[in-house]
């Protein structure tokens, strides 16, 4: 079974990784969030120029890497010659830990082969890399184990009616937005689960609200990002699923007590 569509679960999900103790979005980051006991990684695609998918969440390079400019103006090969732990520093820049370690931008089928169990929460950050993504996804049998999210609905549209399950897109949020402060609630979803935020920018979500109706008609809810564990508790107790975190090992601890 899925566990990320498991309404009973109470999952801790390490986002990008153990991304508060290592560089994001890159293999060091989802092994070690892996070993200390997450149920689920979450990581983001793109396509570099030569239309691989690649694990990165920003659009440029400049946060996390060595290297500057659009993710998508370079090939595969020129993306993986840069140091994807360059930047990381665990003391505000007085030591990087991770530079000069051979860390690089991996691949989705890296990760998928690198982690032939794990469940995943794979957000796509541009439309044009859906199809490479689904490719890889079916050539690798993993519809059982991920949940496809998007920002942008067209960036969904090819998980639509497939055996790969998706959560809400931001038009589809918005509409649930409305409806959430109308008497009663939806009896169905045109998604399986939800992946939301306790803020979307200015904007509070209501987040037990929603965790609420998305379970009334059998959906699952996952939140991001959340570091402290009496707001994870307070989260699980209010009918959202799981927990999306850059610090998997404390969350993992604030479930057991």
């Amino acid at each position: 079974m899925n566990v990320l569509l498991d309404p009973s679960a109470k999952l801790v999900i390490a986002h990008r990784g153990n991304s508060a103790f290592c560089p994001e979005n890159t293999l060091v980051s989802f092994q070690r969030g892996v070993a200390l006991g997450a149920d689920a990684l979450e990581f983001d695609i793109r396509v570099s120029r030569d239309g691989e998918a690649v694990v990165m969440h920003d659009a440029t390079l400049d946060r996390t890497t060595n290297g500057s400019g659009p993710v998508s103006a370079l090939t595969l090969d020129e993306l993986q010659r840069l140091d994807a732990g360059y930047r990381f520093t665990p003391d505000r820049g007085r030591t990087f830990p991770f530079r000069a370690q051979g860390i690089t931008i991996p691949t989705l089928e890296l990760v998928l082969s690198a982690f032939p169990a794990v469940h995943m929460i794979i957000e796509i950050k541009t439309r044009d890399a859906s199809a490479e993504v689904k490719r890889l996804l079916t050539a690798n049998g993993a519809a059982n184990r991920v949940l496809i999210g998007a920002f942008d609905d067209a960036a969904i549209t090819p998980f639509r009616g497939s055996p790969f399950a998706h959560s809400a897109s931001r038009r589809e949020l918005i509409r649930l937005y409305v409806r959430a402060f109308l008497p009663g609630g939806p009896q169905r979803l045109p998604f399986q689960a939800l992946a939301i935020p306790p803020r979307f920018n200015a904007i509070p979500i209501p987040v037990m609200r929603f965790a609420r109706m998305a379970r009334h008609t059998g959906g699952t809810t996952h939140v991001w990002t959340i570091d402290d564990p009496a707001q994870a508790r307070r989260y699980w107790a209010g009918a959202v699923n799981g927990i999306i975190t850059n610090d998997p090992a404390t969350i993992l601890a604030s479930r057991k007590n």
